[in-house]
C-alpha cells in the first residue's frame, strides 16, 4: 500500500472540530514518520464501509465492531476524555437523554414511551443501551417500550429525535455529547441526561494492513502525545487528556454485554 488514510468522523461533531482532529493526526503522523492522508467521510455515509477499507492508517472505530471483527483491523490507541467519569482512562459511557421539559424524573419513568437506537453494530448507540435495559426486564415485563425506532444511524439523529419529539429517550455517546455541548451548545439546550450506562472501553484509532513496526510507532506516538508542546492547544477543543494504547482484547467487554443480552433472548432494545 503506497498511502494510508486517517479519519476522525466519529467525533468530528462540527467542521471546526474535524479540522482540529486533522491537525492532531498530522502531528502524530509526522512524529511517527508515517505518511497519512486525512480523508473526510461525512455522515450519513455508513461507517462500516469506511472501516472495511484496506488502506486504514489511523481511523476512529467503535469498540463493539472491533470486538465483533466487523472488519479486519488492528487497534492502535484510544482517546482519554477529559471528564471526571473517565478518571484518566480511555473509557466512555452512554448518556440516556430526554427532552428538558419531559415529565420523566427516573429512568424507569420512560418505560412505555418511545425509544431509539443508532445501528446494531454501535456500542454507545445500541449495545450499551441494551445492556443497561437488561436490569429492568422481568418475565412479566420482557418489553419495556411501546415503540422503538431503530437505525437512526448517527448520534446527531438521536439528539435531534429527542429534541423534536420523534423519540422520548435515546442513547448518546457521552464523549460526543461533551463535544457537541461545547461547540454547538444550542443543540443540547432542549435535552437533559436522565441516566448513564456503565463505563466501557473508548473507541480507538485503528489500522488495516499496516506493518507491525509502523503500528508500534504510531501506538507509541499516540501514547506520548500528551507530553508534546503542540498537544495542549489541540487537546483543549477536543477535551482530551491524551491517548492509551489499545489492542483487540481491550474491547472484550462489548462481547460480554452482547452475550448477556442474547442469553436473555434480548437481541434488540425493546
Amino acid at each position: 500500500m503506497s498511502s494510508w488514510i486517517a479519519n476522525a468522523r466519529m467525533y468530528s461533531v462540527t467542521p471546526e472540530v474535524e479540522s482540529v482532529w486533522r491537525e492532531l493526526l498530522k502531528r502524530i503522523a509526522e512524529e511517527a514518520g508515517v505518511a497519512l492522508e486525512y480523508v473526510p467521510y461525512p455522515a450519513p455515509r455508513p461507517l462500516e464501509d469506511l472501516w472495511s477499507r484496506r488502506d486504514l492508517g489511523a481511523v476512529l472505530m467503535c469498540g463493539y465492531p472491533i470486538a465483533l471483527r466487523l472488519a479486519d483491523v488492528q487497534p492502535i490507541a484510544a482517546p482519554i476524555p477529559r471528564a471526571p467519569w473517565a478518571a484518566g482512562r480511555a473509557v466512555y459511557r452512554t448518556d440516556l437523554i430526554v427532552r428538558a421539559d419531559a415529565p420523566y424524573r427516573e429512568f424507569e419513568d420512560t418505560f412505555g414511551a418511545r425509544a431509539g437506537w443508532t445501528v446494531a453494530h454501535s456500542h454507545s448507540g445500541f449495545n450499551a443501551f441494551r445492556h443497561h435495559l437488561l436490569a429492568y426486564r422481568t418475565p412479566q415485563r420482557p418489553t419495556l417500550y411501546r415503540e422503538v425506532v431503530g437505525n437512526l444511524v448517527t448520534a446527531r439523529n438521536v439528539l435531534d429525535g429527542v429534541r423534536e419529539g420523534r423519540i422520548d429517550v435515546g442513547p448518546l455517546d457521552a464523549y460526543w455529547h461533551m463535544l457537541i455541548a461545547r461547540h454547538s451548545p444550542k443543540l443540547v439546550e432542549g435535552v437533559r441526561v436522565l441516566s448513564s450506562t456503565a463505563l466501557a472501553p473508548m473507541p480507538a484509532f485503528v489500522a488495516a494492513a499496516l506493518p507491525t513496526d509502523v503500528v508500534n510507532r504510531l501506538r507509541a506516538t499516540f501514547a506520548a502525545a500528551a507530553g508534546r508542546p503542540w498537544f495542549g492547544e489541540l487537546a483543549d477543543p477536543l477535551m482530551l487528556m491524551g491517548f492509551a494504547a489499545a489492542e483487540r482484547e481491550t474491547f472484550d467487554l462489548a462481547l460480554e454485554w452482547d452475550r448477556e443480552a442474547r442469553a436473555e433472548g434480548y437481541a434488540e432494545p425493546a
